[in-house]
């Protein structure tokens, strides 16, 4: 059985084109369904949290200073924080925290 790497590279094009465009022929006309609007509208905050979190945890030395990190960056965040100031405050949690850890292990 041969590889060939173009077969691959092609199906891996066509599938992504085919999510892509099947939505935009098949459905033309406004969404009316409010659970199907409701549901669409919180996609986007999904696939970022599920793509985030697991990095979270993974990304840190020790897994204590990640789950520190997203706490403060829920706390944060819950009272009003924008983005940038709420990541960059989780990165110095989790550099205060590895930098402590090493310090006194």
């Amino acid at each position: 059985m041969t590889h060939n790497i173009y077969l691959y590279i092609l199906v891996a094009a066509a599938v992504s084109g085919l999510i892509r465009i099947l939505p935009l022929t098949l459905i033309r006309r406004k969404i009316r369904n409010p659970f199907i609007r409701s549901f669409l509208y919180y996609v986007p905050y999904v696939t970022l949290a599920v793509m985030t979190f697991p990095a979270i945890l993974a990304a840190p030395q020790a897994p204590l200073a990640g789950i520190l990190a997203l706490a403060v960056g829920v706390i944060a965040a819950w009272k009003g924080m924008k983005m940038i100031g709420i990541a960059v405050l989780c990165c110095g949690v989790v550099f205060l925290c590895e930098t402590f850890m090493t310090f006194f292990a």
